[in-house]
């Protein structure tokens, strides 16, 4: 027995050595050796001559992005602006932070701010989810220091964000008087699809802005097709993406720059890269999905369900440009394939009344045909119900509907799909 315990306390003396040695090695605790971490993130944030942006990309936006611009101090307080909207962009809002150790080195955003407006849970504040918002973070691990960029991930959600110091030439544009972005003047192009030109190769370029997105098509030389989705937010003349889009094997588009627009052609002129480039209306895009009509109709019919549309018909330029919204009670249109277990399709027109939403009338189509190139078209067969007396937005939408030029469809996202019309690019319908 005495033997037993000489031999235990002959190894608990043998570990602890092997630990003090360890410890050695390093030349510091574990503690002192995060805390050290800690400080050096404090002296990098405080000191910023010019502050920060950050780049965050929320979980829930399906690769979309928003900036801020940040200025640190060393009483663990923040000042803040970010590019939601005009007012955002110039109203500086000052909250808390702290730097603490939580397994990781984190950073903490730890009183109400704009970072936090992506994470609020009513869905009103950010046209996200009820309960949770964008799926961002205002918690991040710190994941690291390259140059002058902090690398960033959140500690909930896992919403990818960095920092990067702001230049002199930042710092004066943030606190300057706000300059329009002609990039935003795609939102005036009368067509959905838009012709990216950069030197000598041709483009598809869809920016949506109420995602944050913008999606790059091209057709190499070998014939096969690319499409590449990525994040944007703004920068002072131009865009920038996060991450950059590789064309090819080494060609990196970072964003645009000294972006102008010009109303008389309807052309953006930039330069990618050095390298001058335009944006242009399009009838036809470069990269169609030929199978995807023919998915988009068999999914719905397969679930027995119907698509939803909310904004009406995207046409002369104008969101409901047919006038849905001035239909009495309306409420919104449906697409229900397959109606009732029938053999025609419906585009129906719901409405308000007492006892509810109600499928009240719409016109009614035979199945639809599918191209080779890509297109579903329609032909009406009749209507259902009674349309209010005097009313043209729903004899307008049964025509466009069945104009036989037909249909390409986009996947927009995850949920939705934009059904363009081939005729000109100039009529579209968000389906969810």
């Amino acid at each position: 027995m005495r033997k037993s315990l000489l031999y235990i306390c002959l190894v608990i003396s043998v570990i602890s050595a092997c630990h003090k040695a360890e410890d050695d090695v390093f030349g510091n605790s574990p503690d002192n050796r995060l805390n050290d971490t800690l400080a050096r993130y404090q002296t990098m944030l405080s000191g910023a001559a010019h502050g920060w942006k950050m780049i965050i990309a929320p979980a829930g936006m399906d690769g979309g992005t928003f900036s801020f611009y940040m200025q640190f101090n060393d009483s663990n307080r923040v000042k803040m602006l970010a590019d939601f909207d005009a007012t955002a962009a110039v109203t500086i809002k000052e909250s808390s932070y702290r730097l603490k150790a939580l397994q990781q080195p984190c950073l903490l955003f730890d009183t109400y701010s704009y970072l936090h407006e992506l994470a609020d849970p009513d869905a009103s504040i950010n046209g996200g989810v009820y309960g949770e918002g964008l799926y961002a973070d205002f918690e991040f691990i710190l994941n690291g220091i390259r140059a002058d960029t902090i690398q960033l991930t959140g500690r909930y959600h896992e919403s990818r964000a960095f920092l990067v110091a702001a230049t002199a030439e930042e710092e004066a544009a943030y606190f300057g008087t706000p300059q329009k972005n002609d990039i935003d003047s795609l939102s005036t192009f009368l067509t959905y699809f838009k012709r990216l030109t950069i030197g000598e190769q041709a483009y598809d370029f869809t920016i949506n802005f109420l995602g944050r997105s913008a999606t790059i098509n091209w057709i190499d030389a070998a014939g096969t097709s690319h499409s590449v989705t990525t994040g944007f937010y703004p920068v002072p003349g131009g865009i920038e993406f996060y991450p950059a889009i590789t064309v090819g094997d080494n060609n990196v588009i970072t964003g645009f720059d000294n972006v102008k627009f010009n109303a008389a052609s309807t052309t953006l002129s930039l330069t990618v890269n050095n390298t001058a480039a335009t944006i242009a209306e399009t009838a036809k895009p470069l990269v169609v999905d030929k199978t995807l009509p023919k998915k988009w109709y068999d999914a719905i019919v397969a679930s027995g369900n119907y698509y939803s549309n909310y904004a009406g018909i995207h046409t002369n330029g104008m969101n409901d440009g047919l006038g849905f919204a001035s239909l009495p009670n309306y409420y919104f249109m449906i697409f229900y394939p397959k109606y009732g277990g029938g053999n025609y399709d419906l585009l129906g027109f719901v409405t308000l009344e007492e006892d509810g939403a109600t499928l009240s009338y719409g016109p009614a189509f035979k199945a639809p045909a599918f191209t080779d190139d890509g297109r579903i078209r329609f032909t009406y067969y009749g209507f259902l119900g009674t349309a209010p007396d005097g009313e043209t937005a729903v004899t307008a939408a049964r025509t466009l509907f069945a104009d036989t030029n037909g249909y390409y469809l986009v996947q927009a996202s995850p949920t939705t799909y934009d059904m363009v019309s081939a005729k000109d690019g100039k009529t579209w319908i968000t389906w969810y």
